[in-house]
């Protein structure tokens, strides 16, 4: 087993830690406290080529894997950036898979290329107001009209709504009633969301303000036939591809976060100085530190084998989800724990550890809680009832 990293993985590394060396903590602060889109910082990585990492080259991307954007994404997260920089081009990344492998090449070739030189943001619709996790029982539905469908219904958290020119959208087209079985009957559609039949409003929320959240209506938007992903009814099972990859990226960005809150508290301790002596020097600060790295190392092992996994098209639903728990459960560990080392200053916006403390929360909620990724190791890795 190798553990080097390959010198194509270190200079992905290097090469986005220049990129962030230009967009600081003050920066990001920016963004967050005026909750604009950080687009001096999108744009630097759509000039550089590094928004379509992971799309074929065919269509005008990097062709990597998910490997790469992991690495790409947690130095994103590791410069300061958290979410608010991860966010921004995130879906860019992972999100259109579905479309490369069932959309109709006619499709792909018009949307794809468009995505991966960062012209086109794409959001992601499936979370609803009265389904959440129990993505089986969304209500917003596609009727047939001819060689459109017409959309009618709502969704909620849906990222970047207002600065996105289509939304990859699940909805039902056989209602739950009549579906054999309850994956069965939702579809996948390409929609246009700047339409007067989308009504886009923007959550308040706690953190992560640069990048929107928002509850998106659908009152008889019209969608071409054309629009529509694979097979009508089978939309469950195309979303399942995105599944995996994500989590393997949300992990790498806490990942991210955890590094940025270890780094900048072990620099504070070293040289805050109390009762004549640097705080780090006592083991009530420095071993919850120690131990927030080896966390963060623990988790890091497990992402590597997981994205390994993935791109060598082998089973890695375990791998993936055991990652994003581990990941989000240290980074947030590292971050309160960099806010106790901070004590007073770590509640203050200053020192931006509130800002990463706020971010880092998130994880262990979205895209996944914690709670279902053990459902899903209890039941599906260890055979237990499913308790849901």
């Amino acid at each position: 087993m190798e553990f080097a990293e390959t010198d194509d993985h270190q200079a992905i590394r290097e090469g986005i830690q220049r990129i962030c060396a230009d967009f600081n903590d003050e920066y990001w602060a920016t963004c967050d406290d005026t909750h604009e889109f950080p687009w001096a910082f999108y744009e630097a990585l759509a000039a550089s080529g590094w928004v379509g990492i992971a799309i074929p080259e065919e269509f005008g991307g990097g062709g990597q894997g998910i490997t790469e954007a992991s690495i790409m994404l947690e130095e994103i997260a590791a410069s300061g950036a958290a979410m608010n920089g991860c966010s921004a081009v995130h879906l860019s990344i992972f999100g259109m898979e579905p479309v490369r492998r069932y959309g109709s090449p006619e499709l792909a070739a018009k949307v794809l290329p468009r995505v991966a030189s960062g012209e086109l943001h794409v959001a992601f619709g499936v979370t609803e107001p009265d389904a959440g996790t129990d993505t089986t029982r969304i209500r917003t539905r596609a009727v047939r009209d001819g060689d459109e469908y017409v959309i009618t219904g709502a969704k909620v958290w849906t990222t970047k709504a207002p600065m996105c020119e289509m939304c990859l959208l699940l909805v039902r087209t056989t209602p739950y009633e009549a579906a054999a079985s309850p994956t069965e009957g939702l579809s996948l559609f390409l929609v246009d969301l700047q339409d007067p039949a989308v009504d886009i409003t923007p959550i308040p929320k706690l953190g992560r303000n640069a990048v929107v959240s928002c509850e998106v209506r659908y009152d008889g938007l019209r969608v071409p036939a054309s629009r529509l992903i694979g097979q009508e009814g089978e939309g469950f099972r195309y979303i399942l591809d995105g599944l995996n990859p994500e989590r393997i990226l949300i992990a790498s960005e806490a990942l991210g976060i955890g590094r940025v809150c270890v780094e900048r508290a072990s620099g504070y301790a070293t040289d805050r100085v109390v009762f004549d002596r640097p705080i780090g020097q006592n083991q009530g600060i420095a071993f919850p530190l120690a131990d927030a790295h080896m966390r963060l190392h623990a988790a890091s092992l497990v992402i590597r084998e997981a994205s390994w996994r993935y791109d060598n098209n082998l089973s890695c639903a375990e791998a993936a989800n055991t990652a994003k728990y581990l990941a989000s459960d240290a980074a947030f560990y590292a971050a309160d724990r960099a806010m106790q080392t901070h004590g007073g200053f770590g509640y203050a916006k200053e020192y931006h550890i509130e800002r990463y403390w706020r971010e880092a929360r998130l994880m262990k909620i979205a895209p996944v809680s914690q709670e279902m990724v053990l459902n899903f190791v209890s039941a599906k890795v260890l055979g237990m009832p499913k308790s849901y």
